[in-house]
């Protein structure tokens, strides 16, 4: 059990909500399956949607409460946008081995970032524009790959996601200290880390978020140093209905990000 003041029960029971989900037998001519070894005994599962092998593709970290698997209904509409989309897991999440911890989410993406030439290559995807999306808790490890790999993407896109977790703890009463507040090893400070990413951005968020108000995404979006920056708002919308309120809108500023980033 780890002993990081950021994996307590009462953070971890508030923050992740994971589902068990097993691979599928490969029936799918354009959805593949596979692991990421992150440590000793630890795989994260992933799920590859590549209709076409020569689009650009995005990498994509989930809520607290989705697994790859939920996105089978909409990656075609992704591909219709323009690109490919491959969702990882975290630790305990459908086929993932491990527990959930905060501690190390930022980290374990920084597994994944590593691992994907081989893995695309594997899969028949060479020297594509790639692109990282984070959602809600996966804004955090988008961020953070950004900020330490910037060479790696052309694009960054944030949908609901959090600028700062103090301020979401404070829900649940509890304090972070400045020191951990400070470590970027950490997935705590997403609009310190954004202040030194130029990558094109997009943010994404529901006018009426109560989980992560609409606030946290102006706030990231302001702090963003880079000129090639959208804020789409979707009227209307809260935290977990984007898609069922502003599917048209969502998926026309994802498009119309990736083709001004490859122009």
């Amino acid at each position: 059990m780890s002993q990081h003041p950021l994996d307590t029960p009462l953070i971890l029971e508030n923050l992740f909500f994971p589902r068990k989900a097993r691979p599928s037998s490969g029936n799918r001519s354009d959805t593949f399956d596979g692991m990421i070894p992150v440590e000793q005994g630890v795989i994260l599962g992933y799920r590859l949607y590549a209709r076409d092998k020569k689009f650009p593709l995005t990498l994509y970290f989930h809520g607290n409460g989705e697994i790859v698997t939920d996105f089978d209904n909409i990656a075609l509409m992704y591909h219709l946008a323009g690109t490919s989309l491959l969702v990882v897991d975290y630790r305990g999440y459908g086929w993932s081995a491990g527990e959930p911890l905060l501690s190390i989410l930022a980290t374990d993406a920084e597994v994944v970032v590593k691992a994907l030439p081989k893995l695309l290559s594997q899969h028949g995807i060479e020297n594509v524009p790639l692109y990282v999306k984070g959602r809600s808790l996966g804004s955090a490890p988008a961020i953070h790959v950004a900020y330490k790999f910037p060479e790696m993407f052309r694009g960054l896109i944030i949908e609901s996601g959090y600028a700062d977790a103090p301020s979401l703890f404070r829900r649940f009463g509890l304090t972070i200290s400045p020191e951990l507040l400070a470590d970027d090893n950490l997935p705590l400070n997403n609009v310190g880390k954004l202040a030194r990413v130029r990558l094109p951005l997009l943010v994404l968020h529901g006018e009426q978020d109560r989980i992560i108000p609409i606030e946290h995404g102006r706030r990231l979006y302001d702090a963003a140093i880079t000129d090639d920056k959208t804020l789409e708002v979707i009227h209307g919308a809260g935290h977990n209905n984007l898609l069922a309120i502003g599917m048209e809108r969502y998926f026309a500023a994802i498009r119309d990000f990736i083709a001004c980033t490859l122009a």
